[in-house]
């Protein structure tokens, strides 16, 4: 075997559905290095239970047997394990205070290791509890479920060396089971080493022949095979693969691209071109295939590329992207006549998005005029015959909805090229011919916005909302105008519409993670000179993406298990650049800008302001003045005093706890 690993082991059959054994029942089974008698041990056992059961309460009940022994009141792994179980409760003072006095009694004790090692999780403290594992491991070196979370602390962390070798001694512990094997692989395929993830991956395939059918899990594993050799660089051992285990792999449209990918970049053009045709005639709305398909036909010029599209268009008449491709690359007369029906079949229909399909058109100037002239002459066809041309008499007459979109693709196309008079003739004229489709307001509000006034957008876009109250995008889009009018208490009220009862709006947008809202709520309370409400708005956001961070916890072993493997990795891939994402990007200038601005100009101290202000004032509201100040110092030394005294009561509960 390439590992190391005798054939016998190797072709012995996986047990793909082994439960994991519960570190809990283990540590019961363990030799303990400080022993309890069988009657504390049968209680030790029903701790281990109780927590495995979440009965918490009942947990703390016999570790307060065992510990109220006087032989037995400083066990360490049952003053380890009642700290673990007050840390469930919330108690994480207490919980620390018994794990720690667990640890000092029992030194060689793993489990003692172990547990402080979770608190340290908890608390999300990782490379303390990295070093609490290393530690328990130092006294249990063979231990799965010590070494199985140090594994996935060392993938959250990024140490990708460690969780080589930890991986490695997971396999080298349980070589039969499939977590084992894939860990190991995917260990060296983050590290780069390509060649040997390939080997271990090819050998874990190799024990897979006994069994039978083959499933969605087993094509996971063939495809992020492949993923690992392409990245390797052996695009010939991809493809050599590919077509070796293609039957194997439920994913048949994987499969397609794949090939077609991989037939590119080897320069085999007449098997690429096979490839995307086929995938054209499944889905010919693909934009992408189309360009591949071009450049597996090696097409450079606009003509041949034209040539391509109109044969697709004739073979696919109701399809879209050879239609809109083709407005791309025509130039002209061409041009004209191509647009000239693609404009009609879209006013007709009542496209609402029309011109933003044709909006990456307007980089050439030529373009740009050429629709202007056709929409302009539609909107004085319609207004006198009913048609798109006074000429077409015999052609049957258009839907009144043609000349209202119309109408709509003028005043974007004008706001779009910054004349806003233009656009709001136009969107005044849609609107007074049908004053109820809400897209009109949007529209209208949104040549405000991009005109600058942002208080005539704000009430546009209210009026849209109120059209239709229950259209969760248009009362997103009021609130965003309203912060960008610094309407803030306004902006909250309209999301309290979609939010949680008895819950406040802002307190509800915060927890489920609405970084649009919290984003522009910083920007409007910085333009309001509210430099505390800013910040804290920022440091919300920032906290999201923390929680983002640590969620992709949850998804080391689950993807293991399930074997979305090329999605495991893209996770991965993603978390290491999240905060590379705009909303963290405007949340961050927003800070620093906020920050500098403190710092170069620092608020004022308000008794000093005070102490300025007081020679202005008439001598009996200097009094009250001073009577409210004194009246703040004694509130203020009481409640100090309070706190004092409380603390000394915590303090004086812990020592008898301790002497118990």
């Amino acid at each position: 075997s390439i590992l190391g690993i005798s054939h016998e082991v190797l072709s012995r059959k996986l047990f793909w559905h082994t439960p994991v054994l519960l570190w809990l029942l283990k540590i019961a089974k363990m030799p303990s290095s400080n022993p309890l008698p069988p009657k504390e041990n049968s209680l030790f056992k029903r701790i281990l239970k109780c927590y495995e059961q979440k009965q918490y309460k009942n947990g703390l009940k016999f570790a307060k047997q065992i510990l109220s022994n006087p032989k037995f009141s400083e066990h360490g792994e049952t003053l380890a394990m009642k700290g673990l179980t007050l840390n469930c409760l919330g108690r994480k003072e207490e919980a620390y205070e018994y794990v720690r006095r667990g640890l000092r009694n029992d030194l060689r004790s793993h489990v003692c290791w172990h547990v402080y090692g979770l608190l340290q999780r908890s608390d999300k403290k990782y490379d303390e509890a990295i070093k609490c594992y290393r530690n328990a491991l130092k006294w249990e070196k063979d231990n799965i479920q010590i070494l199985r979370d140090l594994s996935l602390l060392q993938i959250q962390m990024r140490d990708l060396e460690g969780y080589r070798d930890t991986r490695y001694q997971l396999f080298m512990l349980r070589p039969t089971q499939r977590v084992s094997w894939i860990g190991f692989a995917m260990s060296y395929h983050l590290l780069k080493d390509y060649e040997m993830a390939v080997k271990i991956l090819d050998s874990f395939r190799k024990t897979l022949f006994s069994q039978g059918a083959y499933d969605y899990e087993h094509s996971e594993l063939l495809l992020y095979q492949n993923m690992v050799i392409q990245e390797s660089g052996a695009l010939e051992d991809a493809l050599k693969h590919l077509e070796e285990f293609h039957l194997e792999i439920c994913d048949k449209l994987s499969i397609k691209e794949t090939w077609g990918n991989l037939y590119l970049k080897l320069g085999k053009f007449s098997s690429a071109e096979e490839v995307y045709r086929e995938l054209l005639e499944r889905n010919p709305e693909n934009t992408g295939y189309y360009s591949s398909l071009q450049e597996a036909l090696q097409l450079h010029t606009p003509d041949q590329k034209l040539k391509l599209l109109s044969e697709y268009r004739e073979k696919c008449p109701k399809a879209l992207a050879p239609a809109r491709l083709y407005l791309n690359f025509a130039q002209g007369e061409v041009f004209r006549q191509e647009v000239d029906r693609y404009l009609r079949r879209g006013l007709h229909k009542g496209v609402p998005p029309l011109f933003v399909d044709l909006r990456s058109l307007y980089k050439d100037k030529e373009k740009v005029t050429i629709i202007q002239q056709l929409v302009e002459q539609y909107v004085d066809a319609l207004n006198k015959s009913g048609r798109f041309n006074e000429d077409e008499v015999k052609e049957p007459k258009e839907p009144a909805s043609a000349l209202l979109w119309a109408y709509y693709f003028l005043a974007q196309h004008y706001d779009f090229l910054g004349n806003t008079d233009k656009a709001l003739q136009y969107i005044n004229a849609a609107i007074e011919h049908t004053p109820t489709l809400i897209e009109l307001f949007v529209t209208k509000g949104r040549i405000y916005k991009h005109a600058g006034d942002v208080i005539e957008a704000y009430k546009w876009m209210d009026e849209a909302q109120g059209l239709d109250t229950a259209d969760r995008y248009i009362n997103s889009k009021c609130a965003k105008y309203m912060l960008r009018a610094n309407l803030i208490k306004e902006a909250e009220e309209t999301c309290s519409k979609f939010t949680r009862e008895g819950v406040s709006a802002m307190e509800n947008l915060n927890e489920m993670q609405c970084m649009w809202f919290q984003t522009e709520c910083a920007l409007a309370y910085q333009r309001l000179e509210k430099w505390g409400d800013a910040l804290k708005k920022c440091h919300e956001v920032d906290r999201h993406f923390s929680e983002i961070i640590e969620d992709q916890f949850d998804f080391h072993t689950y993807c293991m298990r399930k074997m979305t493997l090329r999605s495991y990795v893209g996770l991965l891939r993603l978390e290491d650049v999240l905060r590379a994402h705009p909303f963290y990007l405007h949340a961050a200038r927003c800070a620093i800008q906020v920050y500098l601005h403190l710092h170069d100009k620092p608020p004022q101290d308000e008794t000093a302001e005070q102490d300025t202000n007081t020679e202005n004032l008439a001598p009996s509201e200097l009094k009250k003045l001073r009577n409210k100040q004194r009246k703040a110092r004694r509130k203020a030394e009481l409640e100090k005093a309070q706190a004092v005294a409380v603390a000394e009561k915590r303090e004086q509960h812990k020592s008898r706890q301790a002497d118990t």
